[in-house]
């Protein structure tokens, strides 16, 4: 493992280098990756798999829009494509990528045909984290291992076509068979993770979800609204607002975030922007940091679990989420966003 130097923290990460897409797939010749799920991961990981040359099959309900997708995708049915519990027992690595609602519903299946010396592979650690509350206990004698992308499936599947990869975290919470630190480190540079750095089931979960509620995307569309509030409610427009809190960000200033760094970026505006903004930001901080300490409790003592699964096994879930989903698109904010996406240059029609 290289051992890099995180703003002062010494921490060993893995690489292409030291781990190489020749030693993963000598690592898992002899494997069959059955893949379960085919919906927000399922796709990006197995395709990348494949295009590794790594020996992959999907296991997914028959007759679904993503039995369809599957197809869509180049997978064939009988070969390559097949029901879930055939694709589980044909299996020696079982990637459990279904929701984490999911995965509770059909664990009693999956169980079943995790025979000794087989591994079982998550994306995220809700399941094995909250064990309690989902009843997910695997077998003593099979390997449990995660390998976590640190982004959507279909960004992981864009940048492995451009040469790129997507970082990853990994963990082992069970090595039965002496080769689950191969067989994860392998799968992550297999789905085309751009290095690997290593984790617990348990921080991983605590830190999607209190990023995925956080910058990620709860509290960076709470503090949207409320700039873009502002800012209407002082009569600027709804172009304005909008161009001045969202698109400024996401098409100007955090490519270069993601480039170069906050620091850069903060040396290379004007001076009245930089005044600002050192001004600001640890009021900013200061003002959220108290709902952050909120969140990650809530998240570590089982709340956030316990309402994300009572949630989604209601009936009428998809329905009220439809409706909560419908008040984002329909809010003047987004509403704005999709005017201004359609005026970008690259959107518009060629005049003649």
């Amino acid at each position: 493992m290289a051992k890099i130097n995180f703003g002062g923290t010494i921490e060993e990460v893995v690489t292409r280098e030291e781990f190489p897409l020749s030693k993963a797939q000598e690592t898992l010749k002899d494997e069959t990756i059955a893949v379960i799920g085919y919906g927000v991961q399922g796709p990006g990981q197995a395709l990348n798999l494949k295009d590794n040359g790594i020996n992959v099959i999907i296991g997914q309900r028959k007759d679904s829009k993503t039995w369809d997708k599957a197809v869509a995708d180049g997978w064939v049915p009988g070969e390559t494509l097949f029901e879930i519990e055939e694709a589980a027992e044909k299996g020696t690595i079982i990637q459990y990528l279904l929701s984490d609602a999911g995965q509770i519903t059909l664990w009693p299946t999956i169980k079943k045909h995790l025979t000794a010396g087989k591994a079982l592979y998550f994306s995220h650690g809700f399941g094995i984290t909250y064990k309690d509350q989902t009843g997910i206990v695997a077998p003593e004698d099979v390997d449990v291992i995660l390998v976590a992308p640190k982004g959507s499936g279909t960004s992981l599947r864009r940048l492995f076509l451009e040469g790129k990869g997507l970082n990853s975290s990994f963990a082992i919470h069970q090595d039965a068979t002496g080769k689950a630190r191969d067989r994860a480190i392998a799968l992550g540079i297999g789905v085309g993770s751009g290095y690997l750095f290593e984790t617990d089931f348990r921080k991983e979960v605590f830190s999607d979800l209190t990023g995925e509620r956080g910058t990620l995307m709860g509290a960076i569309q709470g503090i949207f609204a409320a700039q873009y509030e502002v800012l209407r409610n002082n009569g600027h427009s709804p172009s304005e607002a909008f161009n001045e809190t969202v698109e400024e960000l996401t098409q100007s200033l955090m490519p270069l975030v993601a480039e170069n760094g906050m620091d850069w970026m903060y040396a290379n505006c004007s001076t009245t922007a930089q005044r600002g903004a050192l001004d600001w930001w640890k009021k900013f901080r200061d003002a959220t940091l108290p709902v952050f300490n909120e969140l990650y409790d809530s998240v570590s003592t089982g709340k956030e679990s316990q309402r994300s699964i009572d949630s989604n096994s209601k009936s009428d879930y998809r329905v009220k989420l439809d409706a909560e989903l419908k008040e984002l698109q329909d809010s003047e904010m987004w509403q704005a966003g999709k005017a201004v996406r359609s005026l970008r240059p690259e959107n518009q029609a060629e005049e003649i």
